[in-house]
């Protein structure tokens, strides 16, 4: 009763939601980023973070094989992610790719350019929305020319080490929150990971759970 009772006071909420382009599962739920900025508009803030997922997932000792390595879970997971999809209204075709850390840097080259959203959505759309090769500079390129930018100079900003330093900070930043996959929303240091943990995220910042 007190945490519900915390949790009723008129303070705006932040929420952090920890992504990596490379994740189905982070694409599905970046689709409904919007909707949550509009719907929680009165008790929350959305802040996103890029972040290494498969680095945050050896530093929270899970030294597995990758999904894509178990063919049976990878069947099911992709089945599920398709299913949300459908629910989403939202299209998804698998990358023909696996390696998208420049893309996530390139969030913070956005957000400095005032890009943020746009690059975001484009990537986003581009990767898991149309099947796209995300670990080939030209994806990049596209992405950021379908915005306005320049995508020169956008690289070169990208692969600055002021850029490499800075992802490394929120890498370490997100495994000091406990973050350890894609997507992951922390809210009063309350860890919600996965897509499916949306409507618990809801219900939090709602003062039901």
């Amino acid at each position: 009763m007190a945490a519900s009772s915390a949790r009723q006071e008129n303070h705006m909420k932040t929420v952090d939601y920890y992504y990596d382009f490379v994740s189905p599962f982070a694409y599905l739920a970046l689709t409904q980023i919007p909707r949550l900025m509009k719907e929680y508009a009165d008790v929350a803030e959305f802040r996103g973070h890029a972040f290494n997922m498969w680095e945050a997932r050896l530093a929270a000792g899970n030294t597995g094989p990758s999904n894509r390595e178990m063919p049976r879970r990878l069947k099911v997971l992709m089945a599920d992610a398709n299913r949300y999809a459908k629910r989403y209204g939202v299209p998804l075709k698998q990358t023909v790719s696996f390696d998208a850390q420049r893309l996530n840097r390139g969030v913070y080259v956005a957000r400095d350019m005032g890009k943020e959203i746009e690059y975001v959505t484009t990537v986003n759309n581009g990767a898991w929305g149309s099947g796209g090769d995300i670990a080939n500079p030209a994806f990049m390129d596209e992405c950021v020319s379908k915005i306005g930018l320049d995508p020169e100079a956008f690289a070169k900003a990208v692969d600055s080490e002021e850029n490499l330093a800075r992802y490394e900070k929120e890498n370490q930043d997100a495994q000091a929150r406990g973050v350890f996959g894609a997507p992951t929303f922390v809210v009063d240091d309350e860890i919600f990971w996965g897509n499916d943990r949306i409507v618990w995220v809801e219900d939090y910042l709602r003062g039901r759970i």
